[in-house]
């Protein structure tokens, strides 16, 4: 079992930078491809990002890419989504969730575990 917390959403103006973080518990974090979905009003549950249990394979959806930068640090549980040049179309609950078996997927239906979620709300 793994238990997500995410963190680090706000309100900031198109333009801006925001640092989500989401802090894993249990033992097997360093195993596990970790990944950021976003669901905005009216809308589908939207990829964003992955990353391979190493941290050495980032994947990102066309719409972030060159923007936003995911990471993560296994020594402290933590991953981590650098989001830079917001813009309005960002402003959404964001989801961190853990993917037991692969190395980082777009596919929703691979992750296992989800964090409760951050809302970023982008003004312009």
């Amino acid at each position: 079992q793994v238990q997500l917390v995410g963190s680090g959403g706000g309100l900031v103006q198109a333009g801006g930078s925001l640092r989500l973080s989401c802090a894993a518990s249990g033992r097997t974090f360093s195993s596990y491809a970790m990944g950021w979905f976003r669901q905005a009003p009216g809308r589908e549950n939207e990829f964003v990002a992955a990353i391979s249990w190493s941290g050495r394979i980032p994947y990102y959806a066309a719409s972030v890419k060159g923007r936003f930068t995911i990471s993560r640090d296994n020594a402290k549980n933590t991953v981590y989504l650098q989001m830079n040049s917001l813009n309005p179309e960002d402003t959404a609950v964001y989801y961190c969730a853990a993917d037991p078996y692969g190395v980082g997927s777009p596919r929703r239906a691979e992750y296992d575990y989800w964090g409760q979620g951050t809302q970023v709300t982008v003004s312009s």
